[in-house]
């Protein structure tokens, strides 16, 4: 792959098409939960953090986080770009309207006019744009994160919008691809859901004592489904048998870590997810593991969800 003849620090994005929940993520605004604000940042991380290196970024460069894809880019200079997380239909288009097939996975070297169109994905939720140098929009409390909850940061994306390039380029990409993780190529290769049979790891408590023992078989041993109004909040689902309650008095509001399997008085847990609140009144039963929250946050409403518990 040769250099491109504009570096980081130069040029801009302009979004072409784009839909609704399209925003900068980066890795948040930790710090704040004092005053109440969450730290927020990309609901799937491991996904934003694999496009940061496939382009060479320094871990806290901005990418786009797309909502079911359909995102078109058109940068004014060369840039390098590559997408990950829920694997969508890539092409490039160049400005004398030939247009090429690319991947997902894949390291793409864009020149100026060239647009970058990305489709519906067939699995997943959330696909993440890095482009080197990383998205330099204006930073709010040191992040360039939109929290949907306190409706603070970058707002979301619009057509027309222009993205500056930043300078968070740390080196040149050392691939021109990566294998999609396990789950994603499986769906990749078979058209299925890429959360069909997801299971979701869990350690328990720490208000697993709040609730009767069949907790842990109703949790593990029942598939629970994802509702509609689920965003990055939090993942609400719904099963067969909602957990019971051994404990009927208020809890106090207390801190919640992101992952965390709050049960409301209706018994079906809800997944918080990067925007969620920093305290909350109902207990939790357990708390996902990194990876799974990074799981979870490709689930589609409908999809198919068992939890494990592992410690």
């Amino acid at each position: 792959m040769s250099a491109p003849t504009v570096g980081p620090g130069a040029g801009a994005v302009t979004v072409v098409r784009v839909g609704p929940g399209t925003s900068t993520q980066d890795l948040g605004r930790p710090g704040f939960s004092d005053v109440g604000l969450g730290a927020s940042g990309a609901a799937d991380r491991g996904a934003a953090a694999l496009a940061n290196r496939m382009v060479g970024n320094r871990p806290d460069a901005a990418v786009l986080e797309a909502l079911l894809g359909s995102v078109t880019l058109r940068p004014d200079a060369h840039v390098v770009v590559a997408t990950t997380g829920a694997p969508c239909p890539v092409e490039v288009a160049s400005a004398d309207g030939r247009v090429r097939g690319a991947a997902p996975y894949e390291v793409l070297m864009l020149r100026p006019g060239d647009e970058l169109r990305l489709g519906v994905p067939v699995a997943g939720l959330r696909t993440y744009v890095a482009v080197r140098g990383g998205f330099a929009v204006e930073p709010v409390l040191g992040s360039r994160s939109w929290d949907s909850l306190a409706h603070l940061g970058p707002p979301p994306v619009t057509v027309g919008d222009v993205l500056p390039i930043g300078d968070a380029a740390a080196a040149w990409p050392v691939v021109d691809a990566v294998a999609p993780p396990l789950s994603v190529g499986s769906a990749l290769s078979v058209g299925q859901a890429l959360s069909v049979g997801q299971v979701l790891d869990v350690l328990a408590g720490p208000r697993d004592d709040w609730f009767l023992p069949s907790w842990r078989g109703l949790l593990t041993g029942q598939e629970h489904r994802v509702t509609q109004d689920s965003d990055r909040v939090g993942v609400r689902t719904t099963a067969a048998h909602p957990l019971v309650r051994a404990v009927s008095r208020e809890l106090p509001s207390e801190g919640v870590e992101t992952g965390s399997l709050q049960v409301p008085p209706d018994g079906h847990p809800v997944l918080f997810l990067a925007d969620h609140p920093v305290t909350g009144g109902y207990p939790v039963v357990a708390v996902l593991t990194p990876a799974s929250v990074d799981r979870a946050a490709q689930l589609r409403p409908g999809d198919a969800v068992r939890f494990r518990i592992v410690g």
